[in-house]
């Protein structure tokens, strides 16, 4: 029986992936400090038939071995202008709706009819999600921002509408939500060194704004257009900034690998608001699941060291998305090094003698798939674990259900004839085999 979110006051991952307990699923996770404890905000996925929820609950670590689960952080039920007809739309500039961007183009073709035979009434309503999303009460991805003794809540809607709410604590709950002039998905805030706060948001193309002292509205006037896109910086959704020795990181969703954004890519700029350069890639999750499509996730130095936060869908879906962590390494340069997806985290390899659920393998390819806690093979379908200390004899032990063989390698060595050290194990199945666990004795 899975545990109810109000029933889970912390759990202890060891820091290995995901972080979170197998039937809580947290993705598009914002890295925070606050205080003396790292929290990420993350939307929260509840069902096969539609990415998010109507629900918010906020994590937190103090060592990212241990995380706290918060009580529901905020309701989408609760805002008031869903359900509502805008008097005012603001979709126009977030979307390129006159002007599609290609994959945006390509999306409108499979999903609907060419764009150009849409008739014009009908297209600003195109993106208002109303024709394939009947839940405005859903949340996407969030973000948040300390300013003024008070934590600020940034979200956005199944409606395209954008808000933001306040509380007293960085766990929540956040009230009083208010209505931004915006429209578009995925809010990112980030407040600079001399206390100027900046809004960005967008789909396909990314809008940024300066936030008044409020932090509850800004001038729409003083909106800058297209700081990333689709076309030069491979911009899907999903903005996130970071500042680091006064360079400015725009981390974001990219679309340069197989025209998915699967990739988790960062450009840089000596503003704020850009112009930006295109840098490069930190994380691909293209292999996490046979169904795996998006990525959205930021980067948040705690305790002296760098981390990249992302998720990795499951149970053969798009959705179910799971929060996890890697370590990422700066160059002098400023560029950050492509890391691969572990199953390690953030914590220490597994050791020798150490269980391994499952649900903990970071790669599956040839049908291979995380259902809930089980590693689901099947045959000629591979899967990889990053990273396992062995001893120099070793042998595996395998709790599954199922017929057929699995054999073991270490670093493309067979296990047998491997040596002592960390290694990548990758499990090659013949036959149907559901694995529960794993341990190297």
């Amino acid at each position: 029986m899975s545990m109810e979110i109000s029933d889970m006051k912390e759990y202890f991952s060891n820091g290995h992936n995901p972080v979170l307990p197998a039937d809580i699923h947290i993705p598009d996770g914002e890295a925070h400090i606050f205080g003396n404890r790292l929290y990420v905000y993350g939307s929260f996925d509840k069902s096969k038939k539609e990415y998010c929820s109507e629900e918010y609950y906020v994590v937190s670590t103090a060592d990212m071995l241990t995380w706290k689960i918060g009580k529901k952080s905020f309701d989408g039920k609760n805002v008031e202008w869903a359900n509502k007809k805008f008097k005012k739309q603001y979709y126009i500039k977030d979307m390129g709706l006159k002007n599609p961007t290609p994959i945006y183009a390509k999306l409108l073709k499979e999903m609907f009819v060419p764009y150009k035979m849409i008739p014009k009434p009908l297209r600003p309503n195109m993106i208002n999600f109303g024709l394939f999303v009947q839940n405005r009460n859903l949340l996407f991805a969030p973000d948040c921002a300390y300013k003024n003794g008070k934590f600020y809540l940034y979200f956005c809607m199944a409606d395209y509408s954008e808000g933001v709410a306040v509380s007293d604590s960085p766990e929540g709950p956040f009230e009083n939500p208010v209505r931004l002039p915006c429209g578009g998905i995925d809010p990112a805030v980030f407040i600079d060194d001399d206390g100027s706060a900046y809004y960005y948001w967008g789909q396909f193309r990314a809008n940024a704004v300066k936030l008044n002292d409020d932090m509850i509205s800004f001038d729409e006037s003083n909106i800058f257009e297209n700081v990333i896109t689709e076309e030069k910086h491979g911009f899907h959704e999903g903005s996130s900034m970071r500042k680091r020795k006064g360079i400015y990181y725009y981390v974001y969703p990219c679309i340069y690998r197989n025209s998915k954004p699967t990739c988790l890519a960062y450009a840089t700029s000596s503003s704020p608001i850009g112009p930006f350069t295109y840098r490069g890639i930190i994380i691909d999750n293209a292999k996490c699941d046979p169904e795996s499509w998006n990525i959205h996730g930021s980067i948040e130095e705690f305790g002296g060291q760098w981390y990249v936060f992302y998720h990795r869908s499951s149970k053969n879906s798009r959705r179910f998305r799971r929060l996890c962590v890697e370590k990422i390494n700066f160059n002098d340069d400023g560029t950050i090094d492509e890391v691969k997806m572990t199953s390690q985290g953030a914590g220490k390899p597994f050791e020798s003698g150490e269980i391994i659920e499952g649900w903990r393998a970071c790669e599956v390819d040839g049908g291979a798939y995380i259902d809930n806690t089980e590693l689901i093979m099947c045959d000629n379908s591979q899967a990889i674990f990053r990273y396992v200390k062995l001893n120099e004899s070793c042998n595996i032990k395998i709790i599954s259900e199922g017929k057929g063989s699995i054999l073991v390698y270490a670093d493309n060595v067979p296990l047998e004839k491997s040596t002592a050290g960390v290694h990548e194990i990758k499990l090659l199945c013949n036959g149907e085999i559901r694995i529960k666990e794993i341990c190297f004795c």
